[in-house]
């Protein structure tokens, strides 16, 4: 009996060892899953257009805020993949910058390549598949590692995003703007997305088709500015991007006086400057005029700009806390 007793012991301490690690496990992977959720938690307040317009418009207390260039890829996580979009949302109130191109059977979906090998498991130009083929392919991750995840269309971003992010939409040369207003007004997106262009030209375009549209226009010089309000653009249609260099502080003004908030992509110098001077770096570029950083590392970006918010106890009625 006491050999038995003994040998029930060591078999229950051995299951009760297996299921402590088999629990510990699935503790992990439940984290994981939660952080990885498409979930992600409402942080934006933003119900109408005009909403839109306000929270984008400069004023001295205005809420500075990341911007996701490609969305924020990182290993496991691929760039324009809804999986990283949702990554970046949990962590931060964020602007989420994805690029846009046309399916062989005109669906718009996210890709910033004409081709597929970079980003996919695909081959060849993206517009020579359908929908239904390009789904079937796998998105690799920004150290080319395949991932689970799949091409998603713009609608079924922007149905994701809402009371999550604001979109920076960067529809490439063969987007139709008619048909990327369309997606918008579908989905009815436009309280939290905004569409990139290059030119005046391209704004006055966009401005045509849908006057309510946000418009991210690229504003280099004070001539800039007098090209676009030639075109009959309102300031709170517009925001700025100033370019991947510190603005000239004439411009930056200008800019501010018209209730126009700016765009600093630190992208590529800026981001590997504040790298070697530490992530505090990003809070100057604030502190220099740009009210929206467009990064490629946003987590580190976020960690100087949050650490600014509190310290100036900057508030916004368009973000939840």
């Amino acid at each position: 009996m006491k050999f038995n007793s003994l040998y029930l012991l060591s078999i229950s301490f051995v299951i009760f060892a297996t299921g402590c690690f088999r629990n510990s496990s699935t503790t992990e992977t439940k984290i994981r899953e939660q952080e990885n959720s498409l979930f992600s938690k409402s942080t934006f307040e933003l119900n109408t257009v005009e909403d839109l317009y306000q929270f984008l418009t400069y004023t001295e207390s205005a809420y500075p805020l990341v911007s996701a260039h490609r969305g924020g890829p990182s290993a496991g996580y691929p760039e324009n993949a809804i999986e990283t979009f949702s990554r970046i949302a949990n962590k931060m109130p964020a602007i989420i910058e994805c690029d846009i191109r046309l399916s062989k059977d005109s669906i718009l979906v996210l890709m910033h390549d004409e081709t597929l090998e970079r980003t996919t498991t695909g081959k060849g130009r993206i517009n020579k598949l359908n929908l239904t083929d390009l789904k079937e392919l796998k998105l690799k991750d920004s150290e080319g590692k395949v991932t689970s995840y799949r091409i998603p269309t713009l609608e079924e971003a922007l149905v994701w995003g809402r009371g999550k992010v604001i979109f920076t939409l960067d529809a490439k040369n063969d987007i139709p703007y008619q048909l990327l207003s369309d997606v918008i007004t579908k989905t009815n997106a436009q309280s939290y997305s905004v569409v990139i262009t290059y030119s005046s030209k391209q704004a006055k375009a966009l401005y045509r088709i849908n006057p309510d549209l946000m418009i991210s226009a690229s504003i280099k010089s004070v001539d800039d500015l007098t090209r676009l309000a030639a075109q009959g653009i309102p300031d709170n249609r517009i925001i700025a991007f100033i370019g991947i260099q510190q603005p000239k502080e004439e411009l930056v003004t200008t800019l501010h006086q018209h209730g126009i908030k700016t765009i600093l992509g630190t992208l590529g110098n800026l981001d590997r400057q504040a790298e070697q001077r530490g992530y505090q770096t990003y809070a100057e570029y604030i502190e220099k005029g740009a009210d929206v950083l467009s990064t490629d590392r946003p987590f580190e970006a976020h960690k100087a700009l949050d650490y600014y918010i509190r310290k100036r106890n900057i508030t916004s009625p368009y973000i939840r806390h």
